[in-house]
């Protein structure tokens, strides 16, 4: 029996009402997907730890109790570098606060001479804008104690996702049938794999920019080269925006501990060398190479997925176009689908191709 063909503007309809529905769901679900999407990236990646206490025949609850432990301990070392760092930061609070007043000073008067704006004029304007962020402030508090309630739930995920590891597994071969099996096992194997890989070049990427960051600020003579280079490490893992919102801590650093402003042009100077690198030499060869996504694909799904969650949705989204590419790529109908979310361009049109043929055939 044929199936009705609907008419276009009907299919086209019902495709977009989907699709908008789920995205309402994305977005209503936001503080339950980000936390366990954090949570089976992470449990992914400690899963050969894990898999590797088994095979020492270390009991399953002791093992996966282990594996927890071993990645809440780094996680704190991480921390305590970070706050010893942030302490050395507070004890020169005072003088930077002194210097910041005065460069305020100085860039009032310079507003004064250059647009005619009164001081008290331009005090009204600050105490306008500081009532205007009231709200964003309160919107951001209410964002850190979300923050805290996602720190606790991950852990009870990654806990309970490594425990019934088996389980899950078992579900997903079961609920298709036999003789799709092993495509079924091919893409969760590949789908580990290329997470596996991606948070671990990740991390790669993160320890050189942090090591490149803290050597150019050092050879400047940035005050807590260290602490900002790692920091701005950190913020260069969120995708696209993150290397320009990690230049504005030390450019501020420099302005008020330094006279002049060499220091921040030398400042802009390195950090564009280094992204240079970053974006041409390491994402491609240690991050990329990992995961076949192309730049146009990534940046509208960063984009998109950050205005539903965040910036732990910008975190979340290269893995889920990865995950994604990898299902279509095995399922025949949707292969031009993983096609265009790869990196592969292809030499000429499907079209010319056509085109060619029929011109044959018909000579």
């Amino acid at each position: 029996m044929l199936l009705k063909q609907y008419p276009f503007y009907l299919k086209a309809t019902v495709i977009l009402f989907g699709i908008s529905l789920v995205v309402l769901v994305l977005y209503m679900l936001a503080d339950f997907l980000v936390p366990m999407g954090f949570s089976v990236l992470l449990a992914i990646l400690l899963n050969p730890f894990y898999t590797k206490l088994r095979i020492w025949k270390v009991p399953k609850v002791l093992a996966v109790s282990l594996t927890l432990l071993a990645m809440i301990v780094l996680l704190f070392a991480v921390l305590y570098f970070l706050s010893s760092q942030m302490i050395q930061f507070g004890d020169t609070f005072p003088a930077l606060k002194a210097k910041g007043a005065q460069i305020v000073v100085e860039v009032e008067a310079w507003v004064q001479h250059t647009f005619g704006l009164s001081i008290q004029k331009q005090m009204e304007m600050l105490n306008e804008a500081a009532n205007n962020s009231k709200g964003l402030v309160g919107q951001t508090i209410g964002s850190l104690f979300g923050l805290f309630s996602v720190l606790f739930l991950i852990p009870v995920y990654i806990f309970l996702l490594l425990l019934y590891k088996e389980l899950i597994l078992n579900f997903l071969y079961e609920v298709f049938s036999e003789e799709n099996s092993e495509r079924v096992a091919a893409i969760l194997n590949q789908t580990k794999m290329a997470i596996q890989s991606y948070i671990v070049g990740l991390l790669i990427e993160a320890a050189i920019v942090a090591v490149l960051n803290s050597a150019a600020l050092f050879i400047l003579g940035v005050k807590y080269a260290l602490l900002i280079g790692v920091i701005g490490a950190i913020l260069n893992m969120v995708p696209f925006i993150g290397g320009i919102i990690a230049i504005i801590l030390p450019l501020l650093i420099a302005t008020v501990t330094k006279d002049g402003y060499s220091t921040q042009i030398g400042i802009i100077i390195a950090y564009s060398v280094i992204q240079f690198i970053d974006n041409n030499i390491l994402v491609p060869r240690i991050v990329s190479s990992k995961v076949q996504i192309n730049a146009l694909v990534s940046i509208i799904v960063v984009l998109l997925v950050g205005a539903l969650w965040g910036v732990a949705g910008m975190f979340l989204s290269i893995p889920m176009v990865a995950v994604l590419k990898i299902v279509f790529d095995r399922i025949d109908d949707l292969k031009p689908w993983g096609k265009l979310l790869g990196d592969e361009i292809p030499t000429q049109s499907i079209l010319h191709i056509w085109n060619r043929r029929r011109r044959k055939a018909a000579a």
